[in-house]
């Protein structure tokens, strides 16, 4: 087996275009009942389909999609606009992230919470233009998980299969709110762990990226318990590995290939695994200044980069490259316990790799 591909896992079968299809269908829907209920609800659906079409990975479909296929389910558009669900998940997650952070931007663009607030100002609309974004962007999200449920129901699927992924679909909204709210605590109680980092990270993150999309679809396939245990197995560190990139990415990346302005999650205060592992390596005087300038909004780029220097020296990065590759390693030996459709197989491989060894 090899694990890279020419195409990519998440456009094979077509699936990226079934999703983005499916996810257009029913956004058109939506602004018909919407617009008929108030003209001036049409700007809420633009900035849904804004936000859930203008971008994204799509790799939470994907994983759901090749765990189902993998489990020997058989492909169906049914299927494909099921999985089309996570996406509004994802929005609904990402949207209150950005309000909860203050983040300015998202995939480049303003966030959603800045986006409204835009609005009101330039209606010269009565009361605080922040306040309005924010309510909108609270509320936004809420329509998002809301759909989330929608669009799942209303795919197709007959009820004992939806009945089946039910409980995992429950589960995974479950989590990722619980991860969310674990990170806002973390952030005001100051907890500098290795051990609460990563607990924040699975939580917040890494279980409703792999692992619960793999067992979403492991659930409609009707799987064996042993294909479940396998998708854990393979899940859950991939997902930290993946979690565990995006805090990289998020210190040391490119804002043109991230979309986000570089230093946010320092300015932000992020306690991630990188941040946590710099702690424990670098000396008391080093210590005292990345914790003086984590979570300062005010930090300039020669701050940012004062701390990015820091990071990078106590040698945080390169172990949290080298636990990456282990954790990633890790999800790649779980796939071969368990026979699954080779070409699923196969894709989840690559999938693996895709997750991991995005470009900074």
């Amino acid at each position: 087996m090899t694990y890279a591909a020419p195409v990519s896992p998440v456009d094979r079968a077509g699936l990226r275009q079934r999703v983005n299809k499916a996810l257009a269908d029913f956004l058109v829907s939506r602004r018909a009942w919407m617009t008929e209920v108030d003209a001036s609800l049409a700007p809420l659906a633009d900035a849904v389909e804004a936000f859930v079409l203008g971008g994204g990975k799509r790799l939470r479909p994907a994983f759901a999609y090749w765990g189902y296929r993998g489990a020997g389910g058989i492909d169906t558009e049914e299927v494909a606009t099921a999985l089309a669900a996570l996406e509004f998940v994802q929005a609904s997650a990402l949207i209150h992230d950005d309000l909860i952070d203050r983040s300015d931007t998202r995939r480049g663009e303003p966030a959603v919470h800045l986006r409204f607030a835009a609005r009101h100002r330039s209606a010269d609309w009565d009361g605080d233009p922040d306040g309005f974004g924010d309510a909108a962007a609270i509320l936004l999200g809420d329509l998002c998980l809301v759909w989330s449920d929608e669009l799942l129901h209303s795919a197709g699927l007959d009820p004992h299969t939806i009945a089946r992924a039910r409980p995992v679909f429950d589960q995974m909204r479950t989590e990722v709110t619980v991860g969310q709210y674990l990170d806002v605590l973390t952030q005001a109680t100051g907890d500098t762990s290795v051990e609460r980092a990563g607990q924040v990270a699975r939580y917040k993150s890494a279980k409703y990226t792999v692992e619960r999309p793999l067992l979403l679809g492991a659930a409609l396939a009707d799987a064996t318990p042993e294909v479940h245990a396998a998708y854990s197995a393979y899940g859950l560190p991939l997902g930290e590995a993946f979690q565990l990139r995006d805090d990289v990415l998020g210190i040391f990346g490119d804002p043109a290939q991230t979309g986000k302005p570089a230093g946010d999650d320092l300015r932000e205060g992020k306690r991630t695994y990188l941040v946590a592992a710099a702690l424990e390596m670098v000396g008391t005087a080093d210590r005292e200044v990345l914790l003086d300038g984590l979570g300062d909004s005010d930090l300039d780029d020669a701050g940012v980069a004062r701390l990015r220097e820091l990071i990078g020296a106590s040698g945080a990065l390169g172990r949290a490259e080298q636990r990456i590759q282990e954790l990633t390693d890790t999800a790649l030996a779980a796939l071969s316990t368990v026979d699954l459709d080779t070409e699923a197989h196969q894709a989840l491989a690559d999938l693996a790799i895709a997750a991991t060894r995005r470009p900074a």
